[in-house]
Formats: C-alpha cells, structure tokens, sequence
C-alpha cells in the first residue's frame, strides 16, 4: 500500500500544472489504475512536438482521437492526416458504452459524449475542401528538392523562376512548368541564351521525366488555383471550440511522393504566414501526421533536412506537429529528438529485430523506478501507454504506464448520408470549389510562338523583289548586244585606222 501512496505522489507531483492542460487518463502500476493519479499535459508546451507509436491494433488511432477532442474543446484547431478513413466519427457523439464507464471509474471522472466541428478536406477527387498550391509559391528550393534534382538541375529551376518573374509570366501548374522548361530548349532558346546562358536540354529532359513520375500520382489536381490559406485551418466556432480539419488521404496511400509533397508545402506556407509567437499559454494549430513512415521512407536526403528544420523553426510559430506510426524507429533520429510528448503504445517482439527495436524505444525513455520499462512496453493492453511529456518549465514529466480515457466522440466513421452532410454545411467547400485556370505561362508562351511562326511563315511566302542587272539588260536589248559586241568593236577599228592612215 505504502507503495502506491508514493507512486501516486510521484505522479501528482510530476504532472502538477498551473495553466490549463489535458487528462490524457490515470497512471497505472503492476498493470492496475491508481484512481485520481491523472496524467496531465500543459497546454504551454503542446507546441513541443510529439509521437505516438504503437504496434497495429493497439489504440494509436483512439489516442490521436482523444487528443484532437479534447484541443478542440479547449479552442486549439487541429489537422489531421486520415490515411485509413476512421476518424470522421469526431462530427458524432459517442453513444456510450458500459466499458467505456468502467475504464472511466477507475481513472477517477465521468464520461461525457460530445461531438465536435468538423471540416473534410481533400487532395485528390474525393468530396471535401479542395487544397491547391502554385508552382510559384513552392519556390525554386523547395520544388528543387520534392523532385529530387542535382545541384545542376536545381539551377535551372532557379533560371525558369527568374525568367518567369521578369515576362511577368504567372507559374500557376506544373502545366505553365513543363511549358517554360520546354520553350527554354525550343523556340526560346535564344532568349534564354542570350539573358541567362545556355541551357543543357539533358538536363531539363531529366527535370521533365521527374515532373511527369509526380504527375502519375496524382499532382496535377494539387498544384493551381485557388490556392488554399493556412489561416483557414485555425477557425474556432461559435462555442468557442477549434475546427478539427480532417484530410481524408484514403486514395493516395500509394502514392507517397504526393503526401510529402502537399505536407513540405503546408508546413512551409504556414512558417512563412504565421507570426511569431514564442512560448504562449497554448498553441495556435495542432497538426497530426498518421502513418508518418510514409514520409520519412521515400525522402531524400535533401527532403529529410527540409523536414528537419521546419521541425526545428516551427514551434515557435505555436504550431506543434505529432507523428503518428508503428514503432518510433521509424522517424529519423534527429527529428525524434525534437518531440517533447511520446505516448508509446505496446510493441510486439516476434523477431531478433523486433527485440532490438524494443530496446532501443526503452532507451528513449526516462528511467523510473517503478517500471522495467522494456517489459511494460510489451504488456501493455489496448488502450494502455506509456507517457512521457514536458511540464510547464521544459524538463520531463516522470515516465507514467496509462490507463487512457475514452474518445468523447464516435469511434466509427460516419455514414456517406452523414459525410455528405458534413461537407454540404461547409462553407470552405463552396471557397474553394471553383477551379480557376487564368492565363498563365502556359496560355502566354503558346501565343508568343504562335505569333513567332505565324511571322516566320509570312516572311517565307513573302515574293522575292525583281533583280535587275546590265549582264539581264544586255541580254534583252539585241542593239546593245550588237554595239558592244567584240566583232562589231574590232569593225569600228578597223575603220578609224584605215582614216588616220
């Protein structure tokens, strides 16, 4: 018993906050709940970043849940990346459940039911808030590095960019894109000489090939007009709770250079719109990355230090990002480093591999004195973790194997009349509905060479001017052939000497 009263003060007092925070549920130990021994996080440092990592089927998704609720009833806004489509169910009210009163008696406070306001947003040509961007406000670097492209390669970009801005030529799809790179190596070819030196055709049939393999999956319906504002993303309702922005990415779970392509490009406008906040007594926008190894496997090394440094920068935006995956392996070093809140579900060890990668998550967590935390981390059941958060001052929480509470919301996905109800109330889908295709490099080129061929052509049907010559004169007049002809000339002569003589 002494036991208990002294993990329970360890508990309260590692998890003590002055400002307002989230229940995330109760501290457990030898595998039972201790009632009223909550686990706390600061609202102060959500902006830290964080991971929840688990093997399938151990509660990720239901942690991510609770979370996004319960920032939205706070008034944070949330965004969140729905890869396997069951997460809708927070526009719905749970309807309740006799184990779901269970788990709550034991942690220490009621159920409540409660829905929240949702927004279904859309890549692809699902139904939802179309998200778009331009070629011109990716940038030369940026685009440089989605498409992978060497240092060489990268420089024309830059060169294309800059030609672009000086015509006044508008980079609005990878349709104007393509078209510039073309007429760099083809009818502008000149032009593109003489003001910015010569450009390797090699070298932008390479940037064309990598252009194309990102338009098979699926990126001409994200790069256009009308470009989505991240500021849209940090609505708060008339109850005063945080729209829970919903990307519904169910059709593109293959096609993973698409998602980092629209996750660089999100995160990017968002450091360069949002103003700098620093350390606030909460966030501005909460985004969550499920199935974050989707990212991380296919970036490039220049990809991954983009990624970094947005990792980096942004908190002091009060933006804080969590990624979401199996095993916390799965994030490169240098960014799990950045995470301030990991809440680590139950790993599996089937294989050698699986037991190192144990070993390895153990070692990323403090110690403590009432957890062999290898053995924790595989019995935990469905629904248990472990937590490791930041208090209000920046230093560890202490480590807290948790019973979690319940989602308030539906813990399904709703019903494609309920889908639809949701998306037809919104008054983001009808903003950024239309599709604009305004006269861009694409339309302003094709005229330029129209007009350029269609004078070459008049040039060349142009009648040739009549040339006129004494050799043409002489041959047409026969008196003047006659006069200046040899044998007339010697006559002349002959005459003229025989009279001198």
């Amino acid at each position: 018993m002494a036991g208990t009263e002294d993990f329970f003060d360890h508990i309260v007092k590692g998890y003590s906050t002055k400002g307002d925070y989230i229940n995330m549920g109760a501290a457990m130990l030898n595998g039972e709940a201790v009632k009223d021994a909550f686990v706390k996080i600061p609202l102060k440092t959500l902006n830290r970043h964080g991971l929840i990592a688990g093997a399938t089927g151990t509660g990720k998704t239901k942690t991510l849940q609770v979370l996004a609720e319960n920032l939205s009833d706070k008034g944070i806004p949330v965004m969140l990346m729905d890869l396997k489509g069951d997460l809708s169910g927070l526009a719905q009210p749970s309807p309740g459940h006799a184990k779901i009163d269970e788990r709550h008696a034991k942690i220490g406070f009621p159920f409540e039911a409660s829905s929240f306001p949702v927004e279904i947003l859309s890549l692809s040509e699902q139904d939802g808030v179309k998200l778009r961007a331009t070629v011109s406000e990716f940038g030369p670097v940026l685009l440089s590095r989605i498409l992978d492209l060497s240092d060489t390669q990268s420089g024309i970009v830059s060169v294309v960019f800059k030609y672009c801005d000086d015509q006044k030529m508008p980079l609005l799809d990878l349709k104007d894109f393509k078209k510039v790179l073309q007429y760099a190596t083809g009818a502008g070819k000149a032009d593109f000489t003489k003001e910015y030196g010569r450009i390797s055709t090699s070298s932008t049939g390479a940037i064309l090939r990598k252009i194309i393999e990102l338009e098979q999956q699926g990126a001409e319906l994200f790069f256009g007009e009308k470009s989505f504002d991240v500021n849209d993303l940090t609505r708060i309702n008339e109850e005063g709770k945080g729209y829970i922005n919903i990307l519904r990415l169910t059709d593109i779970q293959d096609r993973p250079k698409l998602f980092s392509t629209f996750m660089l490009s999100l995160l990017a406008e968002i450091y360069d719109t949002f103003p700098e906040q620093g350390d606030s007594d909460k966030p501005e926008l909460i985004l969550f990355i499920d199935e974050a190894h989707l990212i991380f496997k296919e970036a490039s090394k220049a990809l991954l230090d983009q990624i970094e440094s947005i990792v980096k920068l942004i908190r002091s935006k009060g933006i804080g990002l969590y990624f979401v995956t199996q095993n916390p392996t799965d994030v490169p070093n240098d960014v799990l480093s950045q995470l301030g809140l990991k809440v680590q579900h139950a790993l599996r060890a089937f294989t050698a591999r699986d037991r190192k990668a144990i070993k390895l998550t153990a070692e990323n967590y403090p110690e403590s004195e009432y957890y062999d935390t290898k053995e924790v981390l595989t019995s935990l059941g469905i629904g248990e973790a472990l937590i490791s958060a930041l208090d209000e001052k920046g230093r560890p929480t202490p480590l807290a194997a948790t019973l979690l509470r319940a989602p308030m919301s539906r813990m399904d996905v709703l019903t494609k009349k309920e889908l639809a109800e949701v998306i037809d109330s919104s008054s983001l889908v009808k903003k950024y509905g239309e599709v604009i295709d305004r006269e861009s490099a694409y339309e302003i080129l094709n005229e330029k060479i129209e007009k350029a061929e269609k004078l070459a052509e008049k040039e060349k049907n142009k009648p040739a001017a009549r040339k006129t010559s004494s050799r043409a004169s002489t041959r047409q007049n026969p008196v003047i052939k006659v006069l200046t002809s040899a044998t007339f000339i010697r006559g002349v002569l002959g005459v003229l000497k025989k009279v001198m003589r």
